[in-house]
This record gives C-alpha cells, sequence and structure tokens, in this order.
C-alpha cells in the first residue's frame, strides 16, 4: 500500500515538474507587446503597451486586459511621482502613421484604477518630436526619476538614428525650457533608464522586432556616472558606438525580449518585467513576462523563473540543509568499504538511502523541521511544486514545499515556528512565496502566519542558529534570511 502511493506521489510530482518546466509564463491573458514599467496602484499591477491598452493584476501572476492609456501610439512608460501618474508615449514615429515623424507626449492621472472616480488623464502634452528626416525618430521613451537630484530624465529613439535623452520638469511633465536633446546611443530602441549604487544605467533593446519567432530582440546595458552619459558597456564600449552588455537574451521556446522595466519590491528584491516577441507555448503571441532581476559585478542580469522541483534547501547561514526533525536512520554498509581497501578490490556502486527504508521510523503526526548537515538523505529531500490557482507575485506562484516522495507539506505555525503536517491541505500557511534576491540567493516566505488576516509580505524562513529553522523579518543584510537549492 505505502509503496503504491508513493510511486503515484512520485508520477504526479515528475508530471507538474514536467508541466512547470515546459509552460511557464504569467498566469490569464498576458498579451501586449511594447509594456511599460509595471506600475503599482491600490494594490493592483498595471502596464500599458502598444495601442492603448494594458494589462492588470490583482497578484502580480495573474493577467487580464482593462488598463486604459488614453493617445493610442506605441511603447509607453509609466512612473509615480508625488500622487500622481505620469505616462510618456510616442504618437506615430517607428515606421507607424506618419514614418519617422513623430513625437513624445506626456499626461497625468492621480490613478490608473480606470473604475475609480479620481480616474481622468489630463490633456497630452508634447516634450519632443521627429521630423522623419534627421537621424533620430521620436518613438519609444523610457524615464527615470533621479533619486539623487530629483530631476525627471526621458530617452528615446529606434535604430532609425540615434537614442535621445532630453529633460522634463517634474512638476509639469513638461519639457525644461531651453534643453536640448542629447544622442546617448545607436543601434537600439526601446531604452529605459534606471540608478543604482552610484551608476546610472541605459538598457536598450537591440535586434530585430516584430517578425514574431523571427525576431531577434535582446535587451543590452551600458552605464555611466553621469545620466549624461557616455553609457560604456562591460568592455569600455560606448553605446554611441554601438557597445551593450547582454541583459537578456532569448531562451528556450521564447524569444524577442524587448523592453526592459525594473520594479524594486524590497531591500534585494527587484524583477525586470519585458515582453517576449514570440512566446512558442502561447501561439506565439506577444507576452508579459517578468523575471528576478540579479546584480553580478555591478551588471543587471534577467535570472530564470524559479520553477521547483526535487531539490535540498539550504541555509545560507552555514551550508546546512533543511530537514525533518527525525532520528537519523544509518545505512548498512560492510567495514572494509570504509579504509585499507586493497586497490585490486573489485569496485561496486553503492545504493542511496531510499524513502522506503526510514519512513517507518517517523512519526505520523506533525514534524517539526530543523537544519543539519547535509547528506543527500530522504529527510532532506524536498518536492518544490508551483500552486498556481493559489495565486502569486510578480515573478512566479506560490508553492508548496513537500519532503519528496510523500504528502508532508512544510508550514508556519501561530508562534511563527515552521513545521510539517501530515498531509497537504491547501492551506496558505502551507504555501510559500520563493524569490530571488539580487545576490543569487532566496528568500522562502509562508504566504500567511495563521491567526494573520492579512498576506504576508515581510517574514520569511530564517536560520536563528546552525539547526533552529523559524520565521522572522526579512533582513537583506543577514545570511540568516537567505536559501540555496541543490
Amino acid at each position: 500500500m505505502a509503496k503504491t502511493f508513493i510511486s503515484k506521489r512520485l508520477a504526479l510530482v515528475a508530471m507538474v515538474c514536467s508541466l512547470a518546466a515546459t509552460a511557464w509564463a504569467q498566469e490569464g491573458q498576458p498579451y501586449i507587446h511594447d509594456p511599460s514599467t509595471l506600475a503599482e496602484c491600490d494594490g493592483k499591477w498595471y502596464t500599458f503597451g502598444t495601442g492603448g491598452g494594458g494589462l492588470i493584476s490583482d497578484d502580480g501572476w495573474h493577467w487580464h486586459s482593462g488598463a486604459v492609456r488614453p493617445g493610442g501610439g506605441a511603447a509607453p512608460d509609466v512612473i509615480k511621482i508625488g500622487d500622481r501618474y505620469l505616462v510618456v508615449y510616442g504618437a506615430t514615429g517607428g515606421g507607424l502613421g506618419g514614418g519617422h515623424n513623430g513625437v513624445i507626449l506626456t499626461m497625468w492621472n492621480y490613478t490608473l484604477d480606470p473604475e475609480s472616480p479620481l480616474f481622468n488623464y489630463s490633456d497630452p502634452v508634447q516634450v519632443a518630436a521627429s521630423d522623419g528626416m534627421e537621424d533620430n525618430d521620436a518613438i519609444d521613451p523610457g524615464i527615470l526619476l533621479d533619486p539623487n537630484t530629483g530631476r525627471l530624465w526621458v530617452s528615446y529613439g529606434t535604430y532609425f538614428g540615434n537614442i535621445r535623452l532630453i529633460e522634463l520638469d517634474p512638476r509639469t511633465g513638461e519639457r525644461v525650457a531651453g534643453n536640448e536633446p542629447l544622442d546617448i546611443a545607436i543601434d537600439c530602441e526601446a531604452s529605459d533608464l534606471l540608478y543604482r549604487d552610484g551608476w546610472y544605467y541605459l538598457l536598450g533593446t537591440h535586434g530585430t522586432c516584430c517578425d514574431g519567432v523571427n525576431s531577434t530582440y535582446n535587451i543590452v546595458a551600458g552605464r555611466s556616472r553621469e545620466v549624461t552619459g557616455p553609457y560604456l558597456d562591460n568592455m569600455g564600449r560606448d553605446m554611441l558606438a554601438g557597445g551593450g552588455r547582454m541583459v537578456v537574451a532569448a531562451e528556450r521556446r521564447r524569444t524577442g525580449a524587448g523592453h526592459f522595466g525594473r520594479t524594486v519590491i524590497d531591500e534585494g528584491v527587484e524583477v525586470t518585467s519585458f515582453h517576449w516577441e514570440a512566446d512558442y507555448d502561447m501561439s506565439g503571441r506577444s507576452t508579459l513576462t517578468i523575471h528576478p532581476l540579479l546584480w553580478k559585478n555591478g551588471w543587471p542580469e534577467a535570472a530564470p523563473q524559479f520553477k521547483g522541483g526535487n531539490l535540498s534547501i539550504i541555509s545560507e547561514r552555514r551550508g546546512y540543509a533543511l530537514e525533518l526533525g527525525v532520528d537519523f536512520v544509518r545505512q548498512p554498509q560492510e567495514r572494509a568499504h570504509w579504509f585499507n581497501v586493497p586497490a585490486d578490490a573489485p569496485v561496486t556502486s553503492l545504493p542511496e538511502q531510499k524513502l522506503s527504508d526510514v519512513i517507518k521510523t517517523w512519526p505520523e503526526g506533525e514534524i517539526a523541521a530543523r537544519i543539519g548537515d547535509y547528506m543527500f538523505r530522504p529527510h532532506q529531500q524536498w518536492t518544490i511544486e508551483p500552486v498556481p490557482e493559489a495565486g502569486g507575485y510578480l515573478s512566479a506562484p506560490y508553492f508548496r514545499i513537500l519532503i519528496e516522495g510523500t504528502d508532508r507539506a512544510l508550514a508556519a505555525t501561530a508562534d511563527m515556528e515552521v513545521t510539517t503536517v501530515p498531509h497537504y491541505t491547501g492551506a496558505d500557511n502551507e504555501l510559500w512565496r520563493i524569490e530571488q534576491l539580487t545576490d543569487g540567493t532566496f528568500r522562502i516566505m509562508p504566504k500567511q502566519i495563521p491567526g494573520q488576516k492579512s498576506v504576508n509580505t515581510k517574514l520569511v524562513l530564517y536560520s536563528a542558529g546552525d539547526s533552529t529553522p523559524t520565521i522572522a523579518p526579512y533582513d537583506f543584510h543577514s545570511d540568516n534570511s537567505k536559501w540555496r537549492f541543490k
């Protein structure tokens, strides 16, 4: 009976992991082209695209149409300044309508929710233009509010000429009087600006667009100590001469990464949003995607979305493994296998300890979790599975964490401790938010603590000591908050 249950369980795990590997994208209808940077408004997430519409999400993982942006045109961007949202977009340009005769427009709104009584866009204001003959195409704007100076900058342009930089007044959204455009890059489009740790970064989309599965879009970057450049890549090449370090390339079954956006969720927790020109698993349509954003040696890099699997959970604190609090079960062996073995003795492959070798020694009820020396034993092996129907967050759905080959689930308790329940029930304290941090490690968060009404966004699985896991506030500067998988 137990053997049959274990076999069925393993088959189910294999099936779920296979599905996760082959069909992993934002849920719902994430169809969009040229998405803006994500914007949060009253607990919901918004992104706008070419054509005037956009997407809305209640949790960051499930998306549907419904965002409203008047004016049509292409490739908008959005930013919140004070209590208002500034939207910037291109009208014509990019070979649309008026060819390369383009204009950049801005407008304000107090909310992005089209159902709100405050929803009312201001009249658009022109801040830049191109006449179709100069070495610039006024389209594809990206916006940055400089956290150091409070100054507001917009980059824009396509392959038809240079990428240009202009300055706007953050109070009005209008062009600063007397400001002249500055050329900062070539051979890219759909640019975006960001600031981090003393550097300004220019992200540009390189390659060919708008050709479905044959699009070669990819996202590259340069950086500068000044917002006005020069923007150099990791080899010292100026983006004004065609340089750029790779940030996002194609992946298996998804191609054409374009229109980079950065969202800071928490200290050390960042994501990048962009579109795939073609998602092979979604009819080759252009879709929104959200990936963890890592920083390596001062350069941004989009990481793969975490998909779970059969994994060990390793504490960054000391390298010990999260495990069941059960007695260690010795494996049988011959003494000759230890040492002093003749060189000509036959070599054999030893079996690993199996779940069936130890599971009868485990208690049937709840078993506390602890941290111990990693020895790839069954009480240290976990199956981490996505649970899309339970909702999600930016970059992934919630996960359940089970002892591999069983239905025993990791759970948070009301007194902020960690246990395992004998059977997964789908309760919110048995669901986990798993986010990759900017340094490559992960934080693991219970969706909810029993007795608390709101969804948890601050408490994480925490290594309080070499052998003691608990639930505690997230601290990016402490290895106690961080985990790895192997």
